[in-house]
């Protein structure tokens, strides 16, 4: 990849104090590649030999087992994957595929590895992002221990919401069965979900929709800061 074209990735929390050199050198080890959408980018139980950054488009997360396949996650642009199976030099745990056309950065792992050690700002800021990602994993473990389905899709659209500016409009970019899966959810318990959201002024039109009553939904979506703020 070209140093020229990296001005978003060096804002990554996880580059942004690390020395030039550092991350002048895993940028230059670094490949840059375009994908359509329904790639599969690796699989669970494969070596981890890449740093993956999603600079444009949109990733899922998934795994599977005995026949059964659950979304974990999606990762959007600038958010990197699988950290910590990189640093332990272990097979993924999760596979990833692109949802829609996507710009993906891929850092060899070894790289990654070499300049943790060598560059004391980078390490420090790995371990930032390793807790970050316990402590989400922890907030996901409440969310779907805590929550009714319907109570997990109502803070779903209110995140989605305050994301998307607090418009009262949510555009679905991905299909309803991976949002279900995404929300430990079968396809229809999403749709009598949103069937029970309807008094609570959510309209489903197609991929859009329309929160009419943002504080109803949030009475009954009861979010928490300790659940559903990213920044804690």
């Amino acid at each position: 990849m070209r140093l020229e074209d990296s001005g978003e990735i060096r804002q990554l929390k996880l580059f942004k104090d690390c020395t030039d050199d550092t991350f002048d050198a895993l940028i230059r080890a670094g490949f840059l590649q375009r994908f359509p959408p329904g790639v599969v980018l690796i699989q669970e139980n494969d070596p981890a030999d890449f740093l993956y950054i999603v600079v444009e488009g949109l990733v899922e997360m998934y795994a599977t087992n005995a026949g059964r396949e659950t979304t974990i996650g999606f990762v959007h642009p600038i958010g990197t994957f699988i950290l910590a199976a990189v640093l332990r030099d272990q097979v993924y745990l999760q596979s990833a595929r692109t949802l829609d056309k996507s710009r993906v950065l891929m850092i060899p792992a070894e790289s990654v590895r070499e300049a943790m050690h060598r560059d004391t700002a980078f390490m420090t800021a790995i371990v930032g992002e390793l807790a970050t990602c316990y402590r989400n994993v922890v907030k996901d473990l409440k969310n779907q221990k805590l929550r009714t389905g319907t109570e997990r899709l109502a803070n779903w659209l209110l995140r989605a919401n305050r994301t998307g500016g607090g418009t009262g409009v949510v555009e679905l970019k991905v299909g309803k069965r991976v949002l279900a899966s995404r929300l430990g959810m079968t396809p229809e318990n999403l749709s009598r979900a949103f069937a029970t959201l309807k008094p609570y002024g959510v309209e489903v039109e197609g991929p859009t929709i329309y929160l009419r009553d943002v504080d109803a939904l949030a009475t009954l979506a009861k979010s928490s800061p300790l659940i559903d703020d990213h920044t804690t």
